[in-house]
């Protein structure tokens, strides 16, 4: 019989933070996360998520053996503010056992009913800066550490119980080689002239910090269409800068800006940490930091976490003078590989963005929804 609890206490949500060590641990594809990372961004006195959202946590046992976890989550800007009646779930891993994961699930739709919710959707995070979605294809593939992995039963359990297919998401791949300055230099030195915009890169995070605030607004102002996108507050803006910003090479932040110096697009990229954290196993002393410190100075691999583009500029290929800017960046880094974060695959315009170059797919993951 499988019994549920809440992790409420430092010890039962370390106990939910490691819980996927256990089912993943002889995976070469999955990518641990840091320990304390995680169980800070579930403490309430510490994520400003906290401040327009609630959570809950909660774990499987069958025969006194931690079987399963999930977070129950509510973000109320996204009720109250856009209408959008959404129980959230997210961080959920079970072993093989339809009785574990439909506990875990009646759980979440419980808690949905009682606040008179009208449907439920994961896995998501908190805010459109979390990871999203189940992995359906792509299982043999080396995770990232903004991506949930998950073993290849895990889709059968939400079809098996009644749960549809809510949005798709596609991850991409291409060599670097595959980005020639022919796609976009004639274009990026065109638009130069055209609309008087220039690029401007850093050596030092704490000039990319004084830029940071401006560029979260416009994160906000370039997603604000999507149906699924709850915009990051003022109070969120100090903590993103802390947990990412701080620790990615300020020259992989890209700003471009029109001639009278307003921001008006901006891109994000990572090195890719997976083999770090894998060898860190969750821990960052006393060997994980060497490990971090040393792929954020060396990996060959790089991750677009982030391009936004104001609305006024959109389709007017600034992108391409930001692409310019990459191409120098990643030549005296001697990049291999580009690496995607999960876009939604119906998104047109980010497949013209990326289509000369060639990418590959990879990887698809899906959100999954039940009317409650």
């Amino acid at each position: 019989m499988v019994t549920l609890k809440e992790a409420t206490t430092k010890t039962d949500l370390k106990k939910f933070v490691k819980f996927p060590f256990s089912i993943y641990k002889d995976s070469p594809y999955w990518i641990p996360p840091i320990i304390n990372d995680e169980l800070e961004s579930f403490d309430k006195t510490k994520n400003p998520a906290f401040k327009n959202a609630e959570a809950r946590f909660f774990l499987a046992y069958k025969n006194n053996e931690i079987v399963g976890r999930i977070a129950a989550i509510i973000n109320w800007i996204e009720i109250n503010d856009q209408k959008v009646k959404k129980m959230r779930f997210g961080w959920f891993d079970f072993v093989n056992d339809t009785e574990v994961s439909e506990t875990l699930l009646k759980k979440v739709e419980e808690i949905g009913k009682e606040h008179q919710l009208e449907y439920m959707e994961g896995p998501v995070g908190f805010s459109n800066l979390d990871k999203v979605g189940v992995l359906v294809e792509g299982f043999d593939e080396m995770g990232t550490m903004i991506t949930w992995y998950n073993h290849a039963y895990y889709p059968e359990h939400y079809e098996r119980l009644g749960f549809a297919k809510e949005k798709e998401y596609v991850e991409n791949r291409f060599p670097f080689s595959n980005a020639h300055p022919k796609f976009y230099d004639k274009a990026g030195e065109l638009v130069k002239r055209r609309y008087g915009v220039k690029a401007l890169s850093y050596t030092k995070t704490k000039d990319v910090m004084a830029m940071a605030d401006t560029m979260f607004d416009l994160f906000n102002e370039t997603y604000s269409s999507l149906s699924s996108f709850v915009p990051i507050t003022e109070i969120q803006k100090a903590y993103f800068k802390k947990k990412y910003i701080s620790f990615i090479n300020p020259e992989y932040i890209k700003f471009i800006l029109d001639k009278e110096d307003n921001l008006i697009a901006f891109g994000i990229v990572m090195p890719s940490f997976s083999h770090a954290l894998q060898k860190a196993k969750g821990k960052l002393f006393p060997f994980g930091l060497f490990h971090m410190l040393h792929a954020k100075k060396h990996s060959k691999d790089v991750i677009f976490y982030l391009i936004g583009v104001h609305p006024d500029y959109q389709n007017k290929g600034v992108t391409a003078v930001m692409f310019q800017e990459y191409y120098k960046t990643f030549t005296a880094k001697k990049i291999l590989n580009c690496i995607r974060t999960p876009e939604l695959a119906d998104n047109i315009a980010i497949k013209q963005l990326w289509k000369h170059f060639n990418p590959e797919i990879y990887k698809r993951r899906r959100t999954y929804r039940k009317n409650l």
